[in-house]
């Protein structure tokens, strides 16, 4: 039986999912792994599992430990790896939370070359922007687009993403192309999130920018049903350059009054403040960075 504590077993046995696979990782029978965690209880004075013959789960006050040790458990290992020098190697479960069609445009790429280059790694991949407290959800790096709000966590800027206002050729050729900033306002917006009543889109270049009011019927928080819908005709939308790359090169989209407009929204790394950055997180951060810096937008 390899030697283990209380506490990593509690967790291998949480993870696992049942005291059978808990045994057979450490080499040792069930009702020995039983003994141990009985002890761990009695010692604290809890009940953390609920136990039966195929399944073992976390109570209530269970899943509470599990998080909080998992987390002392974590950072021990990454102390002993800085001190004793085999820190180099990304190893153990690395969390990353992004957004949906950002993710899967470069950070599955990032994913698939650190999962085969790395054995010892596993990752778990969150889709969506709504995850804040990265502490609670155990979340190792969080990527944001867009200004961030003041933050404890360690920020690393990736990039920046260029912005475009873009049409399909042919919703162009039925609506007229604009030859004003102001004659956007007769035109067909879509929109990544619900405009507020009255919403301007504000464009411009250094100190000269201008607003306009901007309509639409269309809405949705997903990047690439926004692509399909411009793609279709339906309207025109002012978002990531990427997105749109391809149908601007061919000429089935076009840019509208890119004289008026350069913007770009900046895209950072987010993860907890830690005296020692694991080598997992360093080694996504430094990967994601030269990927995306790789890209070309002109």
């Amino acid at each position: 039986m390899k030697s283990i504590t209380e506490e990593d077993l509690f967790v291998l046995t949480v993870e696992s999912g049942s005291l059978k696979s808990a045994a057979e990782v450490i080499g040792t029978d069930p009702s020995s792994v039983s003994r141990k965690l009985a002890n761990l209880e009695s010692r604290l004075g809890v009940k953390l599992l609920q136990r039966s013959t195929k399944q073992t789960a976390a109570t209530e006050v269970g899943l509470e430990y599990y998080k909080g040790v998992k987390q002392l458990l974590d950072e021990k290992r990454e102390l002993e790896e800085s001190i004793s020098g085999t820190s180099t190697l990304p190893s153990g479960t690395l969390r990353v939370a992004a957004p949906h069609d950002f993710a899967e445009r470069f950070i599955a790429p990032v994913i698939q070359t650190m999962i085969t280059t790395y054995p010892d790694l596993n990752i778990e991949l969150l889709l969506g922007s709504h995850f804040e407290d990265l502490k609670a959800k155990q979340i190792d790096i969080a990527i944001r687009i867009g200004k961030l709000d003041d933050s404890s966590l360690i920020c690393r800027q990736l990039g920046h993403v260029p912005r475009v206002l873009v049409a399909s050729k042919a919703y162009i050729e039925r609506m007229g192309q604009p030859q004003r900033f102001s004659d956007l306002s007769k035109l067909d917006f879509i929109f990544y999130n619900k405009p507020k009543l009255g919403d301007q889109l504000i464009l411009g270049k250094g100190l000269h920018r201008e607003a306009v009011a901007v309509s639409g019927k269309l809405v949705a928080n997903s990047v690439a049903v926004l692509k399909n819908w411009v793609n279709a005709g339906l309207g025109v939308h002012y978002g990531p350059l990427w997105a749109f790359k391809d149908e601007l090169t061919m000429g089935s989209c076009v840019q509208l009054l890119p004289e008026l407009h350069d913007e770009s929204y900046p895209i950072h790394a987010l993860y907890l403040s830690k005296q020692y950055t694991p080598a997992k997180v360093r080694e996504f951060v430094e990967l994601l960075t030269s990927t995306y810096q790789q890209y070309r937008f002109d």
